[in-house]
């Protein structure tokens, strides 16, 4: 008999002003926590303000604000060291992803030896239950609140670890899509697709059960009816409520279905060229979507027709193309760049195909996709997303149709 294991946060509290329980949750367990935060939110008063719920609740705190970029080893032994010298028994994470990924990895390493290196591709298993954690998401993209993965990169050989144990699930995640209201438009793009990736290839990975399914087509719908409007004006906190749910039950299905290529692709992308995750994410999303398409038609279908109801009388084929398009539409809206107008020389971008496609295929999450590549098919895939061009895809899908 075949069956699937579910893992989830022991908590979750969602909703308008739940940010406010912070304090009674800590001090449930524990005494003193290390808050692992950025200097963003320290200058939005977002940390002012959980130390204060946290003083209110008599729990006692130090900040690590070292956060400057997306998650590294650097970062993690930072934290590691505040937690053992400040002698904290619990870990508060406050941010995005960045934030919340540190926060786990120092958390499980505060409890369990080694480097966090040491985690990656199964070589290790974490022997001992982390630190409590508890993650308190400030963007509506990641879903890392509701995961047990961490995504950590390795400074020597700029490698993004991708690290999944159930040691790293958040014991608590507090969801107030208050917090979410200051993320610029930029951030609120790129986490936004990010998100919907997340979604996307939970639903299309090989991995996908009847539990992520549901909670993958729900979180599809919520980003695509709410990103542009969210983006578009980010004090409408009925978009960024629903993105940051989109959010959460994005990462609650890929942490359960597992991430395909774009993430595959996306991870070396962000280790060599400091890309931001989400855009490396909307950079490969429409490509690589047209790519797996043969192998995924029917789901692509459903998933169009659980956004856009209605569609009933049309083929899988002719819905899969609608949904694709849609996509691609929403990352033109979005402003998505492709990588060559973001800065990278061809030249470099061309010396590193054969390591970034050797990575992608060592990460394992190429192999999660309903068509898999060999590390050939993913350096002409990267080459075709380095000048990737909306107007092109559109006009080639015109074409198609034409000739039909």
């Amino acid at each position: 008999m075949s069956f699937s294991a579910v893992h989830l946060p022991r908590s979750i509290f969602y909703g308008k002003n739940s940010f406010s329980e912070v304090g009674k949750e800590v001090s449930r367990k524990s005494t003193k926590t290390l808050i692992i935060s950025d200097e963003v939110m320290h200058r939005l008063g977002y940390v002012d303000a959980c130390c204060d719920y946290l003083q209110k609740a008599g729990v006692d705190y130090v900040t690590y604000l070292g956060i400057a970029s997306e998650p590294t080893d650097v970062y993690v032994q930072e934290a590691l060291d505040m937690i053992r010298s400040e002698n904290c028994d619990s870990v508060t994470a406050l941010g995005g992803g960045s934030c919340i990924d540190t926060a786990k990895a120092a958390a499980v390493l505060a409890e369990n030896e080694g480097y966090i290196g040491d985690y990656a591709g199964g070589k290790t298993t974490a022997k001992n239950d982390p630190l409590p954690l508890t993650a308190i998401p400030t963007t509506g993209g990641t879903g890392s609140e509701a995961t047990d993965v961490t995504v950590i990169t390795n400074t020597t050989d700029d490698v993004k670890m991708m690290i999944k144990q159930p040691a790293f699930m958040p014991d608590t995640a507090i969801v107030d899509p208050l917090l979410t209201v200051s993320t610029p438009p930029g951030i609120t793009a790129a986490t936004g697709v990010d998100a919907l990736t997340h979604a996307v290839e939970a639903y299309i990975s090989k991995k996908a059960h009847a539990f992520t399914d549901e909670l993958a087509l729900s979180a599809i719908k919520r980003i695509m009816e709410n990103l542009g409007t969210a983006y578009r004006d980010g004090t409408n906190v009925k978009a960024r409520d629903e993105m940051i749910y989109g959010s959460m039950q994005a990462g609650m299905a890929f942490s359960n279905a597992s991430v395909c290529l774009v993430h595959g692709m996306s991870r070396p992308i962000g280790a060599l060229f400091h890309v931001p995750h989400g855009i490396s994410n909307a950079m490969l999303l429409p490509v690589l979507l047209e790519y797996a398409k043969p192998g995924c038609t029917e789901r692509l279908a459903a998933i169009g027709r659980h956004v856009f109801p209605g569609k009933n009388h049309h083929s899988d084929p002719e819905v899969a193309d609608m949904f694709v398009d849609e996509v691609v539409s929403l990352c033109e809206e979005l402003t998505i760049p492709n990588l060559k107008t973001w800065g990278i020389s061809e030249e470099a971008f061309r010396r590193v195909l054969p390591k970034m496609a050797a990575d992608a295929v060592a990460s394992g999450s190429p192999a999660n996709n309903p068509v898999v590549p060999s590390a050939e098919h993913i350096v002409e895939l990267y080459e075709k997303v380095y000048a990737f061009d909306y107007e092109e895809l559109k006009n080639q899908r015109t074409e198609k149709e034409r000739l039909q």
